[in-house]
């Protein structure tokens, strides 16, 4: 049996249901199964990461295990993580590109707050478990431009901090393709594969996209930086979160992200184009009744 956390999201949703393709038995760990949308022949399971009882009951029969942690906060994850390897021989845990490379589960340095701090500290836990491990880092995700549907369904500009900025934005499946080979084989216990999409393309040429795909004229335009912050932060963002993604989105202007070599011998396969994500999503950004 193999246990899926965050199986109700992007990512985890997509571990989920290329489990089940493959013939593997999944279960996900939920706070509420009667509400959970998960994947045809995936089991839900009522569990917390924060309730190691409820997590040890989740983890009964459970081989490896998927791990997502909540961006916010590490303070559960010491007893979550060592609960995981009592029971589970593997962790696949979904970090970050960024985290300091050398790291071992014996480092005590205190690491950076924010998002790769916190996924430092994961990757920390994880490698000192005990349990076989991998540790996946993917850049930015094609997903996160999902934020901007409800300017696209509204009208024909979209606003954004830095439209220059360059990244390689992964499409979810081309992550949970790698996850799912990370639980299913040995190939790649023990490392740590960065991922990328297989292109750099600014904001700006992302919004152009994902205008050609619905068929109507799409462009950006640059948003003040304090109403940037404003807006991420009504979305439930930490102010400091929010302060670190602008931040590095400005630096992508000048420095833009490049690809991450090696995706198509992890996978098997080419990466997903950033197109190929937005007709996969088309539907999130069209207007209704096709408007």
């Amino acid at each position: 049996m193999i246990l899926v956390t965050g199986a109700t999201g992007n990512v985890g949703g997509q571990v989920a249901a290329q489990l089940a393709e493959a013939g593997a038995p999944v279960r996900a760990l939920v706070r509420d199964p009667a509400k959970a949308r998960l994947p045809g022949g995936v089991e839900a399971v009522a569990g917390d990461l924060g309730d190691t009882a409820s997590l040890r009951a989740a983890l009964d029969g459970v081989g490896s295990v998927f791990l997502m942690w909540p961006l916010e906060g590490t303070g559960a994850a010491r007893a979550a993580v060592a609960t995981l390897a009592e029971h589970a021989r593997r962790v696949v845990y979904l970090s970050a590109w960024g985290v300091p490379e050398g790291l071992t589960g014996t480092d005590t340095t205190e690491p950076e707050p924010g998002i790769i701090g916190n996924h430092t500290t994961l990757e920390r836990l994880v490698r000192g478990s005990g349990a076989e491990w991998t540790l996946l880092r993917p850049g930015g995700f094609a997903a996160n431009t999902l934020g901007w549907a409800p300017q696209v369904r509204a009208g024909e500009v979209v606003r954004m901090a830095s439209p220059r900025a360059g990244r390689s934005l992964i499409h979810e499946a081309d992550i949970a393709a790698v996850a799912v080979r990370a639980l299913l084989t040995d190939e790649l216990v023990g490392t740590a594969p960065t991922m990328s999409g297989p292109e750099v393309l600014t904001q700006a040429e992302q919004v152009r996209i994902i205008g050609e795909v619905l068929g109507r004229p799409l462009k950006a335009e640059e948003l003040p930086r304090d109403e940037a912050h404003a807006e991420l932060v009504a979305t439930g963002l930490p102010p400091h979160y929010a302060t670190g993604i602008l931040d590095a989105h400005a630096r992508m202007e000048a420095e833009p992200e490049t690809v991450a070599p090696g995706f198509e011998a992890l996978a098997g396969r080419p990466g997903r184009t950033y197109r190929d994500w937005v007709a996969d999503h088309a539907e999130d950004f069209r207007r209704p009744h096709g408007r």
